[in-house]
């Protein structure tokens, strides 16, 4: 399971701590790490064990979730930007009166407003979220759709994707398994979506790339190596940084 599906598969509790226990390891949500139980980890002269310093992993890789959280697309968070600017104030600990000087708006009663409506939203997300729980037991006709991979740019129609309709295309799209040559680069968006979903599975999610590794691994994919490595950044799989000496896995 890659990390988008491990992240919208965990319960709330689970996103909250940041990450998922397993058999044998713990895994952070935000980035894929996996931390091995039964193991010692050093840090800074201090030592720590599993449990501990897979907090201690996502405090220093990550902040905290919170500030992971927030920095994601608004069409995955669902928050506009004014909502988004407020939560990160309130998250900081400002006042009314210093978030109201901060953004510049209204008074510190406006904030109070502001407040009421994004409690407003806790609660209708806790309803809709129950019914969607209920949901799953009742509705025995709905299809199994891939998750959107919570780096993506860009939320719409292509995404629609059934888990079915996913391996269909795959199958077409690379006929002699997924570790083979990509027959052709889809020209249909969704098809290019669900292809490029495939081959970011062959980049390690924790590690640095040169160009020349990025071109190497995409040149075993499909001749046109250099189209392909501009869409899987353009759709939020990978990054760069601004003058190309280092790639990686957008976790």
């Amino acid at each position: 399971m890659d990390v988008s599906e491990q992240f919208w598969s965990a319960s709330l509790e689970e996103l909250t701590c940041g990450y998922v226990e397993e058999e044998e390891q713990y895994v952070c949500l935000l980035c894929g790490k996996n931390v091995e139980k039964g193991i010692i980890y050093p840090d800074e002269d201090k030592l720590y064990e599993a449990k501990r310093y897979i907090r201690v992993h996502i405090e220093k890789a990550h902040q905290s979730v919170f500030t992971y959280l927030i920095q994601l697309d608004k069409k995955v968070t669902g928050l506009t930007d004014h909502q988004n600017a407020l939560l990160r104030l309130f998250y900081e600990g400002k006042n009314d009166s210093e978030v109201q000087k901060e953004l510049g708006i209204g008074s510190a009663s406006t904030i109070r407003n502001h407040r009421f409506v994004l409690k407003e939203k806790e609660r209708q997300a806790k309803v809709f979220l129950t019914m969607m729980e209920l949901l799953k037991t009742k509705d025995k006709h709905a299809p199994a759709f891939v998750g959107v991979h919570k780096t993506a740019k860009m939320v719409d129609d292509r995404y629609n994707v059934t888990q079915k309709e996913q391996d269909e295309i795959v199958k077409k799209y690379f006929p002699d398994g997924v570790d083979g040559r990509l027959k052709k680069f889809a020209l249909k968006e969704k098809h290019k979506l669900i292809v490029l979903r495939e081959i970011i599975k062959r980049f390690e999610s924790e590690r640095i790339y040169k160009e020349k590794e990025v071109n190497e691994i995409l040149q075993a994919v499909y001749d046109d190596h250099v189209t392909v490595r501009r869409y899987l950044i353009e759709y939020g799989f990978l990054d760069r940084k601004s003058d190309g000496s280092a790639y990686w896995v957008k976790n």
